[in-house]
């Protein structure tokens, strides 16, 4: 996967369509998600050091034409972005991202490239690029008063008339949205997915390349409603593990160059070379981050594994547990707080996670936790805590008592990600899966006693969740306690340094599990 193998595959296209007839796009999530991108934004950052960063520098290499802003570009904060921005050849493209002050475009709109045609008239190709709306809750304390997020929909409905208006033949959206019109946050902002939506309800659009999603969609029509037209849509998975190739085929028409066939596919990278190009251009800064994160920060006492942590209670995400609640614990020593219950939640992001027994290494723990997220404490009751816990008890579906356990099919109900379903230590509880959503959450106790609803806790939580991703309840209005804009994996890093050791014995501890009628599952 990655760059070096798409520059492979994009040459071969370029040579078999011809590079003057083929255009390169990226619909987002480009400068976060990878150790190279964490090490260039935090532990050398461009920003302070000027370097240009690894990503413009290959996306530079290659020649791509556009590039669409997904959410996570936004995580290290606009100063960054900026940056990177600057440093890009490639406009990037963000259309219903406007300023709040102004109302203005905070980022370019759009581009229509021309593309030569010998003894014809040129084409025009017209490509809107379009952000995740959910950006002002992901990236809240980067974005708010400074940045405010519109509707897929209704900006494309402003655009892409303009864009047909100033002679583009044909009209791309390279949107960060999946297709499903569904969003993991509430009715707030604008909805998430909405790519499909934006094909069905905006006419003039001949594709939609999307994002976001990390599905691998070769090739999907949707039926504009307006015109009856059918609407060509691609996503090619994530990481650069595919590469979507869109093929359309223009006649003339009255004078005009007219769409009269499209289709595509997405290619598996995997089946090329890495250009040797790409891989010559960044070994430096490649090699570096590899460096970074070999580093042995702690030794393991055993082999800890996350492959059950969807539906167990393992020692390795206790240890996560164990790092946000003494960090929390600390902050409100001293404070009107300090005798209120600490609590901690986290969520199994990744079931190929393992601290392997001996040196346990950057990698091993970024392996673990695999978001840039940050930590804060909240104020709940044990109402509230209650409450929280069913929202993430749907994560199971329900099995009937004596019924048979199929681990295929136990967990993402309702195709709710691991990284939805949290997991709170510090009081005790059952999940009975048995009974419907809603009614799961038995014997709930802290300190072997029944919670009482108007007992106050604080909990340990990060920046995703309390601005209010996956729409849990009442962690966006509850009163914050700690927010020192600390990295939870920087925080287990520096923890595991300190110490020198993990060991099960100092922080694991077996306290929630499944049941059916009180039997457990596992």
């Amino acid at each position: 996967m990655g760059l070096a193998k798409i520059s492979t595959m994009v040459n071969r296209i370029r040579a078999d369509r011809g590079a003057d007839h083929t255009l390169l796009f990226d619909s987002g999530d480009t400068i976060q998600g990878t150790p190279l991108d964490y090490y260039y934004a935090k532990v050398e950052p461009i920003t302070d050091t000027g370097r240009i960063h690894p990503m413009a520098k290959a996306m530079n290499a290659i020649g791509y034409d556009a590039v669409t802003l997904g959410n996570h570009e936004f995580n290290y904060g606009l100063p960054m972005l900026a940056t990177w921005i600057k440093q890009m050849k490639a406009p990037v493209l963000g259309a219903n991202a406007v300023s709040v002050k102004t109302g203005l475009p905070a980022y370019q709109l759009f581009i229509i490239k021309t593309m030569h045609v010998r003894g014809e008239k040129p084409i025009r190709v017209g490509v809107l690029g379009l952000t995740n709306p959910g950006v002002a809750i992901w990236d809240k304390a980067n974005v708010e008063g400074r940045l405010q997020f519109l509707d897929l929909v209704a900006t494309a409905k402003k655009w892409v008339p303009r864009i047909r208006k100033l002679g583009a033949d044909v009209v791309l959206v390279t949107a960060h949205a999946g297709d499903s019109g569904l969003s993991s946050y509430g009715e707030d902002l604008p909805v998430e997915n909405a790519a499909a939506m934006v094909a069905e309800e905006v006419p003039g659009i001949d594709a939609v390349l999307f994002g976001h999603a990390h599905n691998d969609v070769p090739q999907r029509f949707v039926t504009n409603k307006a015109t009856g037209k059918q609407v060509l849509l691609t996503e090619p998975s994530k990481w650069g593990q595919r590469l979507s190739v869109v093929d359309f085929t223009l006649a003339k028409q009255r004078g005009k160059w007219t769409v009269t066939g499209k289709t595509s596919a997405t290619l598996n990278t995997n089946t090329v070379a890495e250009d040797p190009k790409i891989v010559a251009l960044m070994k430096e800064q490649h090699d570096k981050t590899v460096g970074y994160v070999n580093q042995v920060i702690a030794q393991s006492k055993e082999s800890l594994s996350a492959a059950e942590s969807p539906y167990k209670d393992t020692p390795i995400l206790d240890y996560i547990q164990k790092v946000q609640t003494d960090l929390v614990g600390k902050a409100i020593a001293g404070t009107a707080d300090a005798s209120l219950p600490v609590l901690s939640i986290a969520a199994p992001f990744s079931r190929t996670a393992v601290f392997p027994a001996g040196p346990v290494s950057v990698r091993d723990m970024a392996g673990l936790y695999v978001y840039d997220n940050t930590l804060l404490g909240i104020k709940l009751t044990g109402s509230q805590i209650k409450d929280f816990l069913e929202y993430s008890a749907k994560y199971f579906n329900q099995v009937a008592p004596g019924a048979p356990i199929d681990l295929a099919t136990l967990t993402n109900a309702g195709n709710t990600p691991d990284y939805n379903y949290d997991q709170l230590s510090g009081v005790h509880y059952d999940i009975d899966i048995a009974k419907p959503v809603g009614q799961r959450i038995v014997n709930l106790t802290y300190q072997g006693n029944p919670i009482p609803a108007d007992q106050q806790f604080v909990v340990a939580i990060n920046n995703y969740r309390q601005s209010g991703g996956g729409g849990f309840p009442h962690v966006t209005t509850a009163p914050v306690v700690y927010n020192a804009q600390v990295e939870i994996r920087q925080a287990l890093i520096d923890y595991a340094t300190a110490t020198g050791s993990i060991d099960p014995a100092d922080f694991a501890e077996s306290n929630w599990k499944l049941v059916r009628d009180n039997v457990p599952v596992f």
